[in-house]
Formats: C-alpha cells, structure tokens, sequence
C-alpha cells in the first residue's frame, strides 16, 4: 500500500514531497515530476486487523506549497489549519472515500462493475450529540483522574438515565467513520505512559480532524480548548492527544478536563 501511494503520487506530477507512517524521513519528489502539492499519509490505518477482516483504510492530507524549488522536511511541518484537502478511505462491506476539500464532506461508493467512485453521501454532517464513546479503555488505569470520571459517568449517568454505548475497533478509520455517521465521541488521550497520546498528528490527527470540523464536530487535544489543527508540528512523526466527534460531546468532555 506504502509503495502505491508513493509511486502514483510521484508519476501524478502534481506532488513535490510526501510524508508517510512507513517512512521516517521525507519523501521527495525528482524535480522533474515536481508539482505545488505535499501529501501526508497513513497508507494502511489499522493493518493489525487485516488478518481477522476488521474494518481498516487510508488517511490523507495535502497541503499547498507556496514556493518552488527543492523541498526541506520544514516545508512539510505545517499545522491542520492550512490543509487543503483531506479524505481516508474505509474498506469495509464497501469501498468508501470520505473527501473534504474545505467547503464540507462528502462520501463516494466505489462501484466495482465500472471502476468509479459514486457520490453516495453529500455534505455528510456529524449529529451534534450521540450516544457513543470511543476509546480504548483497556489504558483506564493510565489516564488523568478527570478522564477517569467522565468515562464513569459514561457507564453509570448521574441522572439515571440510558449509559452511553461503547465501541472501540482499533482502527481509526472505522471509529471515526462510524462516529461521523452516528454521532458521539473518538478520543486516543495522553495518558501517564504516554504524554502525547499515540496517534500521528501529521497523517492521522490532522486529516481526521480537518474533516470532523468540516462536517460540524469538533476535535480538540484536551489541553484547554485547542485544537489539533491549530498545533505546530515539530517532527514529522510527532504523536498528538486528541478528542474528536459531536460538538455537544466534546463540549461535555472539556467540562470535565477543565474542572
């Protein structure tokens, strides 16, 4: 998957420099094929799940440089804000590309009897409240005790009514998916043995989030009210904490981490 992106990329000449999960130094283009684009990506998010048929995919996000010449790895540390574009796709029961290009989200159907993707869901919007929580809660032990309550009253609601739902597959595509389509909360937070979380904020967090707040959600790192978008990269691996799904939900967490 890693040698597909790269080689369709460079012979699209519209690329001048790639960021990728497999590779941990900037990938650059031949000036000969140079284009004004920089693509960051995960190739294949959640690949530890294709051995039992579990939802996985691809995470992108390009950005628009605005100078020619060779490129330098800081030419690539750019933050969310300044994304031109961002999608992943899921294979799942289908082939699904969801596709921002900065005026909202849309989603296309690959329809394998002639090749194509199909727009089958326009201006995609997140609920602005769900019913499900998304996390790995296996860490519990790991995370901040104001994290630690909000998961409690996750499960047991201090007005007795209806716990929220929990559901949790390990690849990021498919949780975020799914909260896009259904509402609720994703979040991979820091926590005591992780200081920044585990996600990759280049080519995970930040194309993520770019979609999210195009379809009406929010994302956030939990730090005050800063967004992941508005974050500097320093490396081009750097890991980011992040929440991200309904705004009502991520309004609630904040409340907590706030306190």
């Amino acid at each position: 998957a890693n040698e597909l992106f790269i080689n369709l990329l460079k012979s699209s000449y519209q690329t001048c420099a790639m960021v990728s999960e497999e590779n941990e130094d900037m990938i650059e283009v031949p000036m000969s094929k140079h284009g004004r684009y920089i693509v960051c990506f995960d190739p294949l998010d959640g690949s530890s799940n294709i051995d039992c048929l579990v939802s996985i995919g691809s995470i992108f996000g390009i950005y628009k440089r605005d100078k020619e010449g060779p490129v330098a790895k800081e030419d690539c540390l750019l933050p969310g804000n300044k994304l031109v574009a961002a999608g992943y796709c899921v294979f799942g029961t289908a082939c699904m590309m969801v596709l921002s290009t900065g005026h909202g989200v849309n989603g296309f159907t690959l329809d394998p009897s002639i090749g194509e993707f199909i727009l089958t869901a326009s201006n995609m919007r997140i609920p602005t409240k769900g019913k499900i929580y998304s996390t790995n809660e296996g860490n519990a032990q790991y995370l901040d005790s104001k994290l630690q309550k909000y998961l409690n009253d996750c499960k047991f609601p201090k007005d007795g009514g209806k716990p929220k739902a929990a559901r949790y597959v390990g690849s990021m595509v498919a949780d975020v998916h799914r909260t896009i389509c259904y509402g609720g909360v994703f979040m991979y937070p820091a926590n005591s043995t992780a200081a920044n979380g585990k996600l990759r904020l280049l080519y995970e967090c930040n194309p993520m989030s770019y979609i999210v707040e195009q379809a009406g959600g929010k994302s956030v790192t939990g730090r005050g009210d800063e967004r992941v978008l508005d974050l500097i990269p320093t490396g081009l691996h750097q890991r980011c904490p992040i929440y991200l799904g309904s705004s009502d939900d991520i309004d609630v967490i904040l409340s907590y981490l706030n306190e």
